[in-house]
């Protein structure tokens, strides 16, 4: 229950409220006249507090005065045996919380009490929750109800305001830019740039230029002198999405500029300085890629500074209907159509199904599901879900084809090729959408369908 404060020169009438109050189950703590109240409002928490209108050191308005510039939302009751409609007004004008006179009748006590005490706790809760929502206000976008959610935006928040580097890990469609620009948002460049490249989407003589610049006839083409990526957010933040496709040259070239904020343009020999936070993202494991020779170690702990995992929505399905009625709205407006309604049975549906491609995937079978639905309500046969889901049944299918006694190493170039083959012909024969399905880089999965004597 609640700590209530009661302040009355005559001891008999504090013994009375108190028994009163300490019956309804309250605590109950006394002081004698203003001085001595005053100096426990200074020191101890209540949730209400019952005072006397005229003391021998003071006025229940003193109190009340005291309380509306320390805490105003705390509730403030006055007592006066000299009840008159102008001394109510005057009290309620002052921020009284009520007016009780004496001599009161004990069920009119506990009732004010209840009802004050209520309000105390319902301020409170909303203080809380505008806290809460001015702590996370940068993370907006990142939705959930989720224990992993809460997590993640409580990690951004401790981040966010620091100048650390931050690598960002997750399964492909998990939001990793999402993450990247709420940190950004939640940082003292936020009204800086934030700039983001894809470092699988680009090959690796034209990343380098995209990220550091070039001068003037450093390559066939180079007709002007170009600044980079780093030059371009100096002073804010630079997303490097897939860093982990890099490679070890122009790891090196990152690890400089990380190191001592100097790097050169291509064809340049005089180094440039920035200013630059640098957030990386990848869905590659990429202490192993350590191990294999392929990832810089000493660029790899200079990154990994601050590491925030994703976790995938599979793993977080509370979240799903959350995410729904989102994208709902989202791509209705997009698409200029009435929001529609989801079924218990569609929602039911998604949330059993494994989402091999996280939030990307949920917003496409949204969109595909508002164009197709036949009516304003989205039906569990609106939504066409991937016939694996995420299970083995590719790798099954697979090795019931296979030759008795197949080695290891044909077995899993089977696999390989017939998951390229799926996601060339999921994504129109494009290269880059099929790498991206397939969470791989476009140099791999071209060098793969060579392999594989895929075209």
């Amino acid at each position: 229950m609640a700590r209530i404060l009661i302040i009355d020169d005559e001891q008999n009438m504090r013994r009375i409220l108190t028994l009163i109050l300490q019956e309804a189950g309250h605590t109950v703590s006394e002081a004698s006249g203003v001085t001595s109240a005053l100096s426990k409002l200074a020191t101890e928490a209540f949730d209400l507090v019952i005072s006397d209108k005229k003391m021998p050191d003071g006025d229940g308005f003193d109190v009340l005065r005291f309380c509306r510039e320390n805490e105003p939302s705390l509730p403030v009751v006055i007592l006066t045996a000299l009840a008159t409609v102008e001394l109510a007004v005057e009290a309620m004008q002052a921020g009284a919380f009520d007016f009780i006179s004496k001599p009161f009748v004990p069920e009119v006590v506990t009732a004010v009490a209840k009802r004050a005490t209520e309000r105390t706790q319902l301020l409170r809760e909303n203080e809380v929750l505008r806290e809460e929502a001015k702590r996370f206000a940068f993370a907006d976008e990142i939705l959930g109800v989720s224990l992993a959610i809460t997590h993640l935006k409580e990690t951004i928040a401790k981040v966010a305001p620091t100048n650390a580097t931050v690598l960002i890990t997750g399964e492909t469609g998990t939001g990793k830019e999402l993450v990247a620009r709420a940190i950004h948002k939640g940082s003292s460049r936020s009204q800086t740039t934030f700039l983001a490249v894809n470092c699988a989407a680009v090959s690796e003589h034209l990343l380098e230029s995209e990220l550091f610049g070039h001068e003037k006839g450093s390559f066939t083409g180079a007709d002007k002198p170009r600044q980079g990526l780093f030059e371009a957010a100096n002073h804010g933040t630079l997303f490097l999405d897939e860093a982990g496709e890099m490679s070890l040259g122009l790891q090196a070239k990152l690890l400089r500029v990380l190191t001592d904020g100097q790097f050169l343009r291509v064809g340049a020999t005089v180094p440039r300085t920035v200013d630059v936070r640098v957030i990386v993202a990848t869905h590659r494991n990429l202490h192993e890629r350590v191990k294999e020779g392929l990832f810089r170690e000493d660029l790899y702990y200079r990154l990994a500074v601050v590491p925030i995992e994703i976790p995938p929505l599979r793993n977080r399905r509370d979240d799903i209907p959350v995410l729904v009625d989102f994208l709902i709205k989202q791509v209705s407006r997009e698409l200029k159509v009435s929001p529609r309604i989801v079924s218990p049975e569609a929602i039911a549906k998604l949330m059993s199904y494994s989402f091999p491609g996280n939030v990307r995937e949920l917003r496409n079978l949204v969109e595909r599901a508002c164009i197709l639905a036949s009516g304003n309500v989205i039906s569990s046969e609106d939504l066409v879900l991937a016939s694996n889901g995420g299970s083995n049944e590719p790798i099954t299918r697979t090795a019931e084809t296979l030759p008795p006694n197949t080695d290891l190493p044909t077995f899993l170039d089977s696999i390989e090729s017939r998951l390229i083959k799926h996601a060339l012909s999921d994504s129109g024969g494009v290269q880059a959408e099929a790498a991206r399905r397939l969470g791989i880089s476009r140099s791999d999965i071209a060098y793969k369908i060579k392999k594989h004597h895929l075209q």
